[in-house]
């Protein structure tokens, strides 16, 4: 006996019910007053299709319909049937095809049933009648992967705003606080030398003590002025003289709540840490509360202020809590890499000078340069080194051994501040990119006029780089000359389009994600199936059309424009960009790395608003490949 579905039916009072609870749980509807909602329900039809049944095809002209789907899910594929990368799935909860609706045009790709598929279906009069109405389904309607990025992005910013809040308790052991060296001078130590080393530090203490007798006191900026400035102290006077005897110290095992109840009991401001008799910290009342102070302004100041490693070390830490912090306080992807590439180069820009003095090098004789995600302003947290030098005058043996003695003690300094030796040895210390102003442009002209394709892979990110410190007029005729050149050599645009789409997007040709298995899990290297692919496309066409930018965002932006493509296309583009980055942000924040790769994502971590917009973001990347490999293919 044949049971037959009816093909299309109004929806009954509990089916709409039902729907009403099923779609407030989705984009845009979630967002829609609950009367707009009821008139997408009654105005809608339920449809049934059969597996591989058709729904839309572009021989069926304007489209008329827009389809939201109930209950499984539906194909669409361009070109034929079983070309890889040709097919996407959408998912119980999406609506479709929502450009050709809007567009008033017909559809691009063919749409049938993945298994029994049951959508709700309203007239493209219906839709627009609906967005006059509701201001959520209208942004939808023009916006749709951006309102899913923005739902993303609180979804993150609410799981870490709960982890920073839980780290912030005063329970925190005083031993698990950033240590910074505490200052300490003998008793006979003049007022004058003490705040010249508090000055050069830039701290607001300094510890007395000597040899025999131990810890004896402390002076901070606070007493300064009562004990000094105003009684006009010699500053000759021994520090024994105003110093505070009686120091209060705590062990590394009290906690923050300790500390933040003796200096209110006292009405001090800074303590003491102690390990056994070593006295291994000192907490100010600025300490205590961080997390809730980490800002800008006091790391930045902190890094510029540090007079040795062990104080970059402490520094370079603060970097990756400010990150959390960020993320927690709704900080998008973009912000997010320009903070910490901006507080990266602070770090690396120290290390230059405190390096550059040890070796008696002038900043102006040579420029530190960053290259790829760095010089793009674009790194996230688990990133390796990449950079370069560049110097003035001549090549001689003798110079370049010079500077690279200091380079390999620069890049061995930020690896010890948690940014990695780069294993491709893409670092200044190398003397294949230690080069002089000459060499590099000699260097530059080779690649863009004569280079192999293996070259370019190579090469493809020192096309990105930038100052970090020394002289920046030794950079503007390596810039002249790759804008100029790049844009007059097909050639190299077209091996760099050749290069970058060897890289796959992992869309496989029913749709789905393809994953690569990593410590049996089921993941995606956001990177290099990601934001590389997007990298390189923006590269290419901003070296194609003479345009400056490095930034990816401003590349995307700007490439757009240049090619008069809708913003709405372009913007998708860089909404996925900006969704893969905050994606391996967060993975990297958490320190979880999958078979030693900070940059896979297991792929059952994510939820249903994350897993959607990824395909919708991947899909925008294969786009952009595509366009490239229509323009410079082979």
């Amino acid at each position: 006996m044949t049971i037959e579905v009816p093909k299309e039916v109004t929806p009954s009072r509990s089916l709409v019910m039902n729907l009403r609870q099923q779609l407030m749980q989705v984009i845009p509807f979630s967002e829609m007053k609950p009367e707009h909602v009821d008139f997408f329900i009654k105005s809608a039809k339920e449809h049934y299709f059969a597996p591989e049944e058709v729904i839309l095809e572009p021989a069926h002209g304007e489209v008329k319909q827009l389809f939201f789907i109930r209950q499984g899910s539906v194909i669409s594929r361009r070109g034929m049937a079983n070309e890889a990368g040709g097919a996407h799935e959408i998912e119980a909860g999406e609506l479709f095809p929502v450009s050709a609706a809007v567009a008033g045009r017909s559809v691009t790709a063919t749409y049938a049933a993945s298994g029994d598929c049951f959508c709700l279906r309203i007239s493209v009069e219906t839709m627009k009648e609906l967005a006059n109405l509701s201001s959520p389904f209208a942004d939808y309607l023009s916006l749709r992967i951006l309102k899913f990025l923005e739902q993303s992005r609180q979804v993150l910013q609410r799981t870490y705003a709960s982890q920073i809040f839980s780290e912030q308790s005063l329970e925190t052991p005083l031993g698990q606080l950033p240590r910074k060296k505490p200052l300490f001078v003998s008793p006979e130590t003049s007022i004058k030398d003490a705040l010249t080393q508090m000055h050069e530090r830039r701290v607001g203490s300094i510890l007395v003590s000597n040899q025999q007798d131990g810890l004896l006191g402390i002076l901070t900026r606070y007493d300064i002025l009562g004990r000094v400035t105003i009684p006009q102290m010699s500053l000759d006077t021994p520090i024994k003289d105003v110093m505070t005897m009686g120091v209060k110290a705590l062990t590394i095992t009290h906690t923050a709540q300790d500390a933040a109840l003796m200096m209110s009991k006292f009405g001090i401001r800074h303590v003491p840490v102690v390990d056994g008799k070593e006295i291994v910290n000192i907490i100010s009342e600025r300490d205590l509360f961080a997390t809730q102070r980490l800002s800008l302004k006091n790391i930045s100041t902190s890094i510029r202020s540090a007079s040795d490693l062990s104080d970059m070390i402490v520094c370079a830490k603060d970097i990756r809590k400010f990150a959390k912090n960020l993320i927690g306080q709704g900080v998008q992807a973009r912000q997010l890499t320009t903070l910490i590439s901006y507080l990266n180069d602070v770090v690396c820009e120290r290390l230059v000078e405190l390096n550059a003095k040890k070796h008696g090098l002038d900043l102006k004789e040579f420029a530190w340069i960053a290259l790829g995600s760095e010089g793009r302003s674009e790194q996230t947290i688990a990133t390796d080194q990449d950079n370069a030098l560049v110097f003035s005058g001549q090549a001689s043996d003798a110079v370049r051994d010079k500077y690279l003695k200091f380079a390999l003690d620069v890049n061995q300094a930020l690896d010890a501040c948690g940014y990695p030796l780069c294993k491709g040895n893409v670092m200044a210390s190398n003397p294949k990119i230690c080069l002089s102003e000459t060499e590099w442009l000699e260097r530059f002209s080779q690649w863009i006029e004569h280079g192999t394709p293996e070259d370019l892979l190579n090469a493809s990110i020192y096309f990105d780089f930038r100052l970090v410190a020394g002289n920046p007029d030794l950079l503007v005729a390596m810039k002249n000359t790759v804008m100029q050149k790049a844009k007059a050599i097909p050639r190299f645009i077209k091996l760099l389009a050749e290069n970058s789409l060897n890289m796959r997007v992992p869309i496989s040709w029913h749709g789905g994600i393809d994953t690569i298995k990593l410590e049996d899990k089921e993941c995606i290297d956001l990177k290099l199936h990601g934001t590389a692919i997007l990298v390189d496309a923006a590269r290419i066409y901003s070296l194609a059309h003479g345009i400056g930018d490095t930034n990816t965002r401003d590349r995307l932006i700007a490439v757009g424009l240049a090619l008069d493509i809708p913003e709405r296309e372009y913007l998708a583009w860089v909404s996925a960009f900006e969704f893969l980055q905050m994606l391996r942000l967060s993975v990297q924040i958490d320190s979880h790395a999958i078979g030693g790769n900070f940059n896979a994502l297991e792929l059952s971590s994510l939820n249903n608003i994350d897993r959607r917009i990824l395909k919708e973001s991947l899909r925008a990347t294969r786009d952009l490949q595509q366009r490239i490999e229509l323009d410079y293919g082979r």
